[in-house]
């Protein structure tokens, strides 16, 4: 699309694009402080029930029977040629033994085969060790940028992944969508996405950087932003329409990690294009 000679302004409207983040950013950590994450059995532990039938029933009919008399949601799975296995968040007896007699009362072939308590998979030593991995790997990146680039380059690169993940965790707490362990991975994977498309961009600006003193910082983006304009609706047209699918089809397992997919890769687009250069651009007019 850059062979199309396009001359959107772009920066033109960087400071509302600045304050619609800003906004986002602050509702969103406002949301987590108040209302806090909908955390799944991977997180809160919980009970394990193991059951198996005559002629196993769907999955989601079992589903609907646990959704009620458990608060929070179950995760449910298939297990060998009849079984399947019911996990909830809740790890009281009282729980245990409502999800047991519900299951009675709708599957008379039913019978226990198993159950018992379990901790959670993601405890506090491991999220622990995770935010020390993604804090030593944001400043891997700020010190490999500042190297290949310059210091206001890393500045503006990291930010927006910071935008980013703070965003997609705003919308599962105003949502109280329950995560879960492959909701990790797909916040790893706005992180790396998102960097993509701001690097791309970058790399375009620093290429043009010789024009800076003709052209002035926001021309000099604006013409980066529009050379690099068709790379980046191809990328995130081919990458949305597969987690669209995810988010349609792919079924109550998948749906964190479709959904956080889903969110990160706009935010990720958006603040590619706005906030990282928006910043570059008043950063630049400020110095100079």
């Amino acid at each position: 699309m850059s062979a199309l000679n396009l001359h959107f302004d772009f920066m033109g409207h960087r400071k509302l694009a600045l304050t619609i983040s800003l906004v986002l950013v602050i509702a969103s950590v406002i949301l987590l402080l108040t209302r806090g994450l909908n955390l799944g059995i991977d997180f809160t532990g919980g009970n394990v029930i193991q059951a198996e039938f005559t002629e196993r029933p769907d999955v989601t009919k079992v589903r609907e029977v646990i959704s009620g008399v458990v608060a929070r949601g179950a995760m449910i799975q298939n297990f060998g040629e009849k079984g399947i296995i019911i996990r909830t968040n809740e790890d009281t007896e009282e729980s245990r033994q409502n999800v047991m007699k519900a299951l009675q009362a709708n599957f008379a072939d039913m019978k226990i085969t198993g159950f018992e308590k379990v901790g959670p998979v993601v405890g506090g030593e491991l999220r622990r060790q995770a935010i020390i991995g993604v804090s030593i790997a944001l400043l891997a990146i700020l010190v490999y940028i500042t190297l290949r680039f310059q210091f206001r380059f890393a500045v503006v690169s990291v930010i927006p992944l910071v935008h980013d993940v703070i965003i997609a965790l705003g919308f599962f707490s105003i949502t109280q969508m329950e995560i879960s362990s492959s909701f990790i991975a797909a916040i790893l994977t706005i992180v790396g996405y998102s960097l993509n498309n701001t690097i791309i961009i970058l790399d375009r600006v620093r290429e043009n950087w010789g024009s800076l003193s003709r052209d002035g910082i926001v021309n000099l983006v604006n013409k980066s932003l529009n050379q690099t304009l068709g790379r980046t609706i191809n990328t995130t047209l081919t990458t949305l329409f597969p987690v669209i699918a995810l988010c349609v089809w792919g079924g109550p397992v998948l749906l964190a990690f479709s959904y956080a997919m889903l969110v990160g890769i706009i935010a990720g687009t958006w603040s590619s294009m706005f906030v990282a250069t928006g910043l570059l651009c008043e950063w630049q007019g400020r110095k100079k």
